[in-house]
């Protein structure tokens, strides 16, 4: 419409045009490319809020984003598109207008060692008291004065050990699969105000602001939403003993996990990690539909998405 060739509309001609427009067709630039050369020392310049408004009607970054998301015009095609091509701030930008909610969405990265660290140990101390004495269960720990507890025996940590990695390796395969089919599921997202919503919150937001050191790992409610199920279905499946051993050795590379992925956005790292720094980086600013490892490239090979 702006193209002089065919025919220039004057800003009132807009204006009156403005009142009857129903949605956003794709458009925009995009600072995702193909061609795009992972670089240890990656650090984008900050995005001029005001200018990438105007310019892409998207998210106004100034102003809480999660009511704006509810409240869009968009289609989820244009959502799609521009919520995977970053934008950088110095500051976090407000999901919430209201303190109390934005605080659940910040989370500092040493938040999940500390968090998730004594739960983990304790889980991996009933296991091997559960291996000891079956009796046990956690309410004979978890009192005070502290009970009188059985020592732990040699084959019960003979036995903890092995569930321990399997629990790592359980890990491994849950963050591949989580990321792929929970986070990325924008083929069979509906187009709908609350799925976006949903998409944006949960991990949208990261693809649109991946520098943004307060998102970069996950709250402590929303991995617990997260586990709960999978921690259940090991209790389902499994003995308590063995159960509590996988769910601590899971734990351990969840910590692992997080703090790596908050690394890879921020900090100099040894050479291994430097390759997957510029692998996961690859992620966000070459394909996101590729590389959905965050701490190894094994399950991207063995399921064909490994970004090259």
């Amino acid at each position: 419409m702006t193209d002089k060739f065919w025919h220039e509309h004057s800003p009132s001609a807009f204006e009156m045009l403005e009142e009857f427009k129903i949605g956003v067709l794709v458009q925009g630039e995009s600072t995702v490319s193909d061609d795009w050369v992972p670089d240890e020392n990656f650090h984008p310049d900050e995005t001029n809020t005001k200018a990438d408004f105007d310019k892409n009607k998207f998210l106004d970054l100034s102003q809480p984003l999660l009511a704006q998301v509810w409240r869009a015009p968009w289609s989820k095609e244009y959502y799609l598109e521009q919520v995977h091509n970053p934008r950088h701030l110095k500051e976090s930008a407000r999901l919430f207008g209201y303190d109390f909610l934005e605080a659940f969405t910040r989370t500092k990265w040493y938040v999940v060692p500390l968090f998730w660290g004594p739960i983990t140990a304790f889980l991996c101390y009933l296991s091997l008291l559960q291996f000891t004495d079956s009796s046990i269960v956690a309410g004979d720990v978890l009192q005070w004065p502290l009970p009188r507890l059985p020592s732990v025996a040699p084959s019960a940590v003979l036995k903890t050990i092995p569930c321990f990695i399997l629990g790592n390796i359980i890990w491994t395969l849950l963050e591949y699969g989580l990321h792929r089919f929970l986070f990325h599921i924008d083929d069979v997202l509906p187009d709908a105000n609350w799925a976006l919503m949903l998409h944006f919150l949960l991990h949208g937001v990261h693809h649109y602001l991946p520098m943004d050191r307060l998102r970069l790992v996950m709250p402590p409610l929303l991995f617990f939403v997260l586990e709960t199920p999978f921690t259940r279905l090991a209790h389902l499946i499994f003995p308590k003993a063995i159960a509590n051993g996988i769910i601590a050795g899971a734990f351990t590379f969840y910590i692992l996990y997080d703090c790596m992925h908050y690394a890879l956005h921020h900090t100099r790292l040894p050479q291994y990690l430097t390759e997957m720094k510029r692998y996961h980086l690859a992620h966000h600013y070459k394909n996101f539909e590729l590389g959905f490892g965050v701490t190894s490239k094994v399950w991207d090979w063995c399921f064909n998405t490994l970004l090259v």
